[in-house]
């Protein structure tokens, strides 16, 4: 996305992970071109002009975790790749990293190509993981071609959903043995799924049929167990790992041993996970219960506590939503078995404004953490820092004007999501963007989206041959 027209923030304060300075921003043809002290009108002849006094000038969030139009559960997700990234602009949001995921047996680039067309109608800037979901010889191919000619620097893998899409530690190791010598991240979604098919198993056994299964199907532990066996793995291949949407303090505990141990090992949380505790799936009404089904399941509230701590120390570096959503009537497939309910919950509208609210304005964060957690963690872990993640001359003009005395009470009655439940139905936040502003252009201002399709870009992510030092599986030692 481009414009040949000037764009001059005045009277704002810039805001990145590392420092905070009072600073105009002159932006041309997608780029920051100028940060500097009142920048003349004079010198930026033609240019529009915002006033952000008063605000902070931000690098626009990143979220990288969606699932735009994904065909799951018998049915696909109500938001697209044009309405799910035009809701994130008006949440601050200016690039996501969504996911392609094949079916077991399809090949990585025919899937790949499929979600490229799907995605030609974002109105921001757009990438993908690649999900390893089977494993021959093809696949082991497809990934250098992902890697070396499309951009892919990361590979997923779901622990979970057996009988579909779940990857056995054969795959797991064989891919994350390929991504090291590739140079790409394998990512992972750690649920054991094959306790997981048990205990759902034995509670449809004992007459548990409702929502509440859901959780109860998905304990804590778990996850603990994968995130703990899932590094374990990583460190034998000596190669990063990325654990998304953690929930849980059993998995933070290996996190926190992997990173004190010298592992690298990053932590992803959801904005969901942060604020919304287990008693969602005993409420009174199903459809409420079944709105909230999402896998992770939502958790007691200590695990909350402990999310928090962890976002603020460090142990976790960013923060998602896993975008994926489905309406009233999608959910209703699970009426008679939980186990039918489409997993995924909406999010990417209101990911900053909640963290803000719940984070900024409650001394959990500092305004430079927010930037950190919201954007250049994810622009440093996937490898597109500084071009995005970072105000600076060059890189992208991916910005989004913070106004943090703008208040408003999340609904899904105003919300700009497709779907017909809000998560965050009901919270009052007081920080929230008022321009939104996406390779330069403004494409959000006083609530309003001008946004044109097809206008997001797809950004290559190059791999990481400086993270990947595989020490030799044989040592030798000369007598």
């Amino acid at each position: 996305m481009t414009t040949g027209k000037q764009l001059l923030i005045k009277n704002g304060t810039v805001v990145n992970a590392d420092q905070s300075v009072v600073a105009d921003v002159l932006c041309f043809d997608g780029v920051i071109q100028k940060i500097a002290e009142n920048i003349s009108t004079d010198e930026a002849q033609g240019a529009e002009v915002i006033d952000a006094s008063g605000q902070y000038i931000m690098p626009g969030g990143i979220d990288p975790h969606t699932h735009m139009q994904l065909p799951f559960m018998g049915t696909v997700a109500s938001e697209d790749f044009y309405t799910g990234t035009a809701a994130g602009l008006a949440g601050g949001t200016t690039m996501i990293i969504d996911f392609v995921i094949p079916n077991p047996q399809q090949s990585l680039l025919e899937a790949y190509k499929q979600w490229r067309e799907w995605a030609e109608k974002s109105v921001s800037d757009y990438s993908f993981h690649v999900a390893i979901t089977w494993w021959d010889e093809s696949v082991h191919r497809d990934m250098q071609t992902l890697v070396n000619d499309y951009g892919v620097n990361s590979f997923k893998h779901f622990m979970a959903y057996k009988n579909a899409i779940m990857a056995d530690d054969e795959i797991l190791f064989k891919s994350f043995s390929r991504s090291l010598e590739l140079g790409a991240l394998p990512t992972v979604h750690a649920e054991n799924g094959e306790v997981v098919f048990q205990l759902q198993k034995k509670l449809i056994d004992n007459g548990v049929f409702g929502a509440e299964g859901h959780p109860q199907s998905r304990p804590p532990e778990v996850e603990g167990e994968a995130a703990n066996r899932v590094a374990r793995i990583a460190e034998v291949v000596d190669i990063p790992l990325y654990i998304v949407h953690v929930s849980t303090k059993q998995a933070l505990e290996v996190i926190s041993r992997c990173r004190h141990e010298g592992q690298q090992v990053f932590g992803e949380v959801l904005t969901s996970h942060l604020l919304i505790d287990e008693s969602v799936y005993y409420e009174k009404d199903w459809a409420s219960r079944a709105a909230h089904v999402m896998s992770p399941p939502f958790r007691e509230k200590s695990h909350l506590d402990a999310l928090w701590k962890a976002l603020q120390s460090g142990n976790l570096h960013t923060t998602a939503t896993d975008h994926c959503c489905f309406c009233a009537d999608q959910k209703a497939a699970g009426k008679e078995d939980f186990r039918l309910i489409p997993n995924g919950t909406a999010g990417i509208e209101n990911r900053m404004e909640v963290l803000w609210h719940h984070g900024v304005n409650a001394g959990r964060l500092s305004i430079n953490d927010f930037v950190r957690v919201t954007s250049t963690n994810t622009a440093q872990i996937f490898n597109i820092y500084p071009r995005k993640g970072h105000i600076q001359v060059g890189a992208d003009a991916d910005i989004v004007i913070w106004d943090p005395k703008k208040s408003k009470t999340i609904s899904a009655k105003t919300h700009k999501q497709n779907v017909d439940f809000n998560v965050f139905e009901g919270m009052e936040v007081n920080g929230c963007p008022s321009h939104t502003i996406s390779g330069g252009k403004i494409v959000y201002i006083n609530d309003e989206l001008k946004v044109e399709k097809g206008a997001g870009k797809y950004v290559n992510r190059p791999p990481f041959p400086a993270y990947y030092k595989p020490r030799p599986l044989h040592k030798r030692y000369d007598k």
